[in-house]
């Protein structure tokens, strides 16, 4: 895809809504409002998509989502390797979404080539606050991830998940 229809078509017009929302308070009217005005420039985008404040959606037109989800205050999301993020999933505030990693080229990670892994989310999931879920990663259905959680490996369906590195702590159901 050209750099140039990217940044006009999805990259520019996504990051004008969020800002111009985000003075709004996050109640029902406007998080519907936010999810309204943003699910234009995801690559795909189901119904009742709900935004809460300041998040960050950076190569959003590598990103697809289901219906029903919430994404709370103070989200980032990078899409550059593809998120697919299921129905009815739920992100708390503050956690970050990433598909990419450095890599170490003479001594430096700055100049080091990306590692670049699509993310999976399954359909009724709950992402607790302050997680990290890491490039590579896929999470399984209707399954928890704790608060303060870093997720650098699979995650299976029906399980909660807490811990640096996330650890599978109980079944549910």
């Amino acid at each position: 895809m050209n750099k140039f229809y990217r940044l006009f078509r999805y990259d520019w017009p996504m990051h004008f809504v969020l800002l111009f929302t985000n003075w709004l308070p996050d109640n029902i009217l406007f998080l519907r409002l936010r999810g309204i005005l943003a699910k234009h420039f995801f690559k795909k985008c189901g119904k009742n998509l709900l935004i809460g404040r300041n998040n960050v959606f950076y190569a959003s037109y590598d990103i697809s989502i289901g219906d029903n989800v919430y994404i709370a205050y103070g989200n980032w999301f990078n899409g550059s390797g593809g998120i697919s993020i299921g129905d009815e999933v739920i992100f708390g505030p503050k956690s970050i979404i990433v598909t990419s990693n450095h890599t170490l080229k003479e001594g430096s990670f700055r100049y080091g080539a990306p590692i670049i892994k699509p993310i999976v989310i399954g359909k009724g999931t709950w992402i607790g606050g302050n997680c990290s879920i890491l490039a590579g990663v896929i999470i399984g259905s209707c399954s928890v991830i704790g608060s303060n959680s870093v997720v650098n490996k699979n995650i299976p369906d029906n399980v909660l998940a807490a811990g640096n590195p996330a650890e599978i702590k109980k079944k549910i159901k």
